[in-house]
């Protein structure tokens, strides 16, 4: 794996373009949440497919499908950043959150399975957690139901961060947002029933806000239970696929009245709730969710909420 390209803030976040044997491309992140100091909280988002094939109309890594990532390359992503952190050691780190959503949805990629079962092995300190964050598609059946067992097996007792991209309270916006085949809400929740550990992490359920995208509190609480799952509110991020569909960040809309409504509405119903705006200079470097530094050097215009930073 080579580096070739690199952008961002050491303080908050920095995005990583690598090539691959064979030329292929990959990105990858590390970010920080400030005030927080890299040694109380550490976060790594790396690639498991080489684009994607599944188009989520928010998402710039939604094209330029070429392939799988071996269980060698995702691991090449995480050993770059911890050796350049903290070389020939364990990173000496409170909370190491290891994220499998930067570029490619998990559940297409085995190899994602054999990471996951190493990571304890080759990370054992007390605050690793890992995350993946999927769309549960539908023919990825035979992969959530090995997670589930390497779940119950490699991370009893164990934190494990595991989000379901929901996006809207109704099924038919929910198609349109990410037009594959997937999951209905019921089969979500009865799947996160099995998969959540009492007294541990509860199961996410993030919603990426966009005007005129519907989400209804009491819609989801008919069908996913608050002592199992968590609801997760952000603003979309500013990504030329969102521009040219039309869709606009919520961002107002969450730290407005009508946001405030909507947590009231979760929080009735027993919910847990957590709005993460985060910090908007990540929209500026691109290193957030649904951005892709590609994406932005092969467009011929700009967004100038986003990907402002020179890539060096």
């Amino acid at each position: 794996m080579k580096i070739i390209s690199a952008t961002g803030r050491e303080d908050i976040a920095m995005v990583y373009i690598a090539a691959m044997e064979g030329g292929r491309k990959v990105e990858f992140v590390e970010s920080l949440q400030p005030p927080l100091p890299r040694e109380t909280k550490w976060v790594l988002i790396v690639s498991t497919l080489f684009g994607c094939t599944v188009g989520c109309r928010m998402c710039d890594a939604g094209s330029d499908y070429r392939g799988k990532l071996t269980a060698a390359e995702i691991l090449k992503q995480i050993d770059y950043l911890v050796n350049k952190r903290f070389p020939g050691r364990l990173p000496d780190v409170k909370k190491l959150k290891i994220q499998f959503a930067r570029m490619g949805e998990p559940s297409f990629n085995p190899a994602v399975l054999d990471v996951l079962k190493a990571l304890p092995g080759l990370f054992p300190i007390p605050g690793l957690i890992a995350s993946l964050s999927t769309i549960a598609p539908e023919n990825s059946g035979d992969f959530f139901n090995k997670l589930l067992e390497l779940r119950k097996k490699e991370y009893q007792g164990r934190d494990f961060q595991l989000q379901f991209s929901i996006h809207s309270s109704d099924e038919k916006n929910r198609d349109w947002l990410m037009p594959v085949a997937k999951w209905n809400l019921a089969k979500i929740a009865g799947y996160g029933n099995l998969f959540y550990e009492k007294n541990l992490r509860k199961i996410t359920l993030n919603f990426a806000l966009s005007k005129d995208i519907p989400l209804d509190p009491s819609k989801i609480g008919a069908i996913f239970d608050p002592a199992v799952f968590l609801i997760k509110m952000t603003p979309l991020n500013p990504t030329y696929r969102a521009q040219a569909k039309g869709l606009r960040t919520g961002l107002d809309q969450l730290s407005g009245v009508a946001g405030k409504k909507i947590v009231a509405g979760f929080k009735a119903l027993g919910f847990e709730v957590l709005v993460s705006i985060g910090e908007l200079e990540e929209n500026l470097i691109g290193s957030n969710c649904g951005q892709y530094l590609q994406q932005h050097l092969r467009s011929s215009s700009r967004l100038n909420n986003g990907y402002t930073y020179d890539i060096q």
